[in-house]
């Protein structure tokens, strides 16, 4: 019995240690990150040619559309003000059924370098990824950038990713998305009025979205800081071509429910290219957020079924050590009244989700709302959402994108 108690404590705050420990050096990783991005950039500014020279970069900027007529205004007036001028824009029109090619076709009028392909069927396990490869076949660009159609970008966004691939060992380069929060813009289908008078649910699920999305970016930027760059968000990300070619181009990354966390984690085990994560605001990409709680429990559910299932080990190892101990230490709270010693468990979770939270402000704030206190909500409510989604994915849920089903 003595010998079952000794190992028992050894257990309980190893894992807080472990737990911990892990933490700190993820939030490490976040500086160097965070650190290496603005030396970086100045390096960059310093050397880059005039914008008008011809000697920039070539970039293709590969768009998947569906069905996006309601949503992609934003995008399309964010592009006419880009101050790169010899981008190139490729719109991938898959099977859209609405105004979304019509709206595509009068952008390209208004002038620019803009290519549109029309997909009339899509044999793909995963349709956007299968989109994406034949966008990707178009490109003409040295460099490809990669967004989607309900996202907004800086004036600066493909001038900024750009300069961020000067160095040419680099391969990639992930970008920051956070969520468009309804004080800050618009919620569709709710009118001004409306929003004055949203209740505290309804307010907290859409601040939520916004912290759930820059957390998941802060443990992203924070892992690729340590070398173990395993995911990316597909509507901000810049690849090289060399570096697409280098693993045998895109038709070898395996089909996964999250294709650009497979592609990134195919170009970090190649070894030939480096990852690297941007930090700065000059980058920061808005999306819309999800209006129901089924459809974000959906979209993250697939996040994280991508990162627990990953065709790559180490990604699927990390990612599920982290989730799965974050889940042990929210599953032992209703525990802790009858057995008061696994106390360390929970408490490890939530200090990590402290600091987290912290370092998560003080870099992407400038994207986030002003809610002030209520960060403490969101931080506590976080690891609890992430346990569901675990239990969730380990439970074998289905998720689906654009009404179909993705395996």
């Amino acid at each position: 019995m003595e010998t079952a108690w000794i190992l028992y404590t050894i257990f309980r705050f190893s894992f807080a240690l472990v737990f911990v420990g892990l933490h700190c050096v993820l939030m490490a990783g976040l500086f160097l990150e965070w650190r290496r991005d603005k030396q970086a950039c100045r390096a960059a500014v310093s050397s880059v040619p005039n914008l008008s020279d011809s000697s920039v970069p070539n970039v293709s900027v590969i768009i998947p559309i569906h069905n996006e007529a309601e949503r992609m205004a934003g995008l399309l007036r964010s592009l006419e003000l880009q101050d790169y001028p010899s981008a190139e824009y490729i719109f991938v029109d898959d099977r859209s059924s609405d105004g979304s090619l019509a709206m595509i076709r009068r952008f390209a009028e208004t002038g620019g370098n803009v290519r549109i392909i029309t997909l009339t069927e899509n044999p793909g396990l995963n349709h956007k990824q299968y989109a994406l490869s034949r966008g990707i076949d178009a490109a003409l660009g040295d460099l490809l950038l990669f967004t989607d159609a309900d996202c907004e970008a800086p004036p600066s966004w493909i001038r900024a990713m750009a300069l961020r691939m000067a160095d040419q060992r680099i391969g990639a380069v992930i970008g920051p998305v956070f969520k468009l929060h309804f004080e800050r813009s618009y919620v569709w289908g709710q009118s001004s009025a409306e929003r004055g008078q949203s209740s505290f649910a309804r307010r907290f699920f859409h601040t939520y979205q916004c912290f759930d999305h820059a957390i998941r970016y802060m443990y992203l930027a924070a892992s690729t800081g340590i070398g173990a760059a395993g995911g990316g968000f597909g509507n901000n990300l810049i690849l090289r071509r060399q570096a697409l070619d280098s693993i045998g181009g895109y038709e070898q990354v395996p089909p996964s429910p999250t294709e650009d966390a497979a592609l990134i984690s195919q170009i970090r085990a190649g070894g030939k290219y480096t990852v690297r994560s941007a930090c700065g605001d000059d980058v920061h990409v808005m999306t819309r957020g999800e209006n129901s709680w089924a459809a974000l429990v959906n979209q993250t559910l697939r996040w994280n079924n991508g990162g627990l299932f990953s065709p790559e080990i180490s990604t699927r190892l990390n990612f599920g050590f982290l989730m799965v101990t974050i889940s042990m230490g929210m599953i032992a709270i209703p525990f802790v009244p009858l057995i008061p010693s696994l106390w360390p468990l929970p408490a490890a979770v939530f200090l990590s989700m402290t600091v987290n939270t912290l370092a998560t402000l003080r870099i992407f704030g400038a994207a986030l709302p002003k809610a002030g206190p209520a960060w403490a909500l969101h931080a506590v409510f976080t690891p609890l959402y992430f346990t569901f989604l675990t239990i969730l994915g380990f439970c074998g849920a289905k998720v689906e994108w654009k009404g179909s089903e993705v395996r």
